[in-house]
């Protein structure tokens, strides 16, 4: 399985929805883009003297570690749809391999196989991101949503990164909870609320679109700060091979129709 590359649930595209271009080199830009603030601003943060930062500043900085933190995430998931780099599927698995190590320790073809999982029966008891249990519970489904994806050689490799960097780089430890630990668990907790949560979760309206999900009704600039448009859910599922930050185009489109 190189890619997730399901057929929209409608016969016929409408004229706002523009097929990924095998020659738009936009996708791996911004995926570059992302890569190198994350690399920049993880560094700068781990050997900042924070005796020396004011506290409002150094919140400030998990909040933006947090949501670049995000943004591996969402690339990775973008190259599972094939839409980082389309003209060459190698290359745009590896930046999906390579995003998913350096946000969790992934195993790319994993994640791969269980997403395929999760957009073909999407809110089902075949679906491992959905949790049926009675009150939809928001912190039962984020620990078994966890539990589905998180193994003991994760737990491993963290240990052994954290040895490297505390013992062997002379990292401080509170700059690694701070800047790479709190705010890995905090970007997990903003997927699964804006990507899972908020759109799969079922109400007594019931859902709306034959994807059973939704869309987060959030305007654009906000929808990007949530979580790089991953709230407008309904219009990824049924669009798939949309890029994350083509989502704004679908979602005002589908409003108009």
């Amino acid at each position: 399985m190189s890619q997730i590359n399901l057929v929209s649930s409608q016969s016929k595209k409408p004229d706002f929805i523009i097929n990924t271009e095998k020659n738009n080199n936009k996708g791996i830009f911004i995926a570059c883009i992302i890569l190198v603030l994350w690399t920049i601003t993880i560094t700068l943060f781990l050997l900042l003297n924070i005796s020396k930062i004011p506290i409002i500043l150094i919140f400030l900085g998990m909040l933006w570690q947090t949501f670049i933190y995000t943004g591996l995430f969402i690339t990775a998931h973008d190259a599972m749809h094939g839409v980082v780099f389309p003209q060459n599927p190698k290359v745009n698995n590896w930046i999906g391999k390579i995003f998913v190590l350096l946000y969790g320790l992934f195993p790319y073809q994993e994640l791969l196989k269980k997403h395929c999982l999760h957009h073909r029966y999407p809110s089902t008891k075949d679906d491992p991101d959905f949790y049926d249990n009675q009150y939809q519970n928001f912190f039962a489904w984020y620990f078994n949503f966890i539990k589905s994806y998180w193994s003991w050689k994760q737990h491993l490799g963290f240990i052994v990164v954290f040895i490297i960097l505390r013992y062997v780089l002379n990292i401080l430890q509170i700059n690694l909870i701070l800047f790479w630990v709190i705010p890995s668990i905090c970007s997990s907790i903003q997927l699964f609320y804006f990507g899972t949560f908020l759109p799969h979760r079922r109400l007594e309206s019931g859902y709306t679109s034959v994807h059973q999900t939704r869309s987060i009704a959030l305007p654009i600039f906000w929808s990007f700060i949530s979580c790089y448009h991953f709230g407008y859910h309904k219009e990824h599922h049924e669009y798939p091979n949309v890029p994350w930050w083509r989502l704004p185009e679908v979602y005002k489109g589908m409003e108009e129709v």
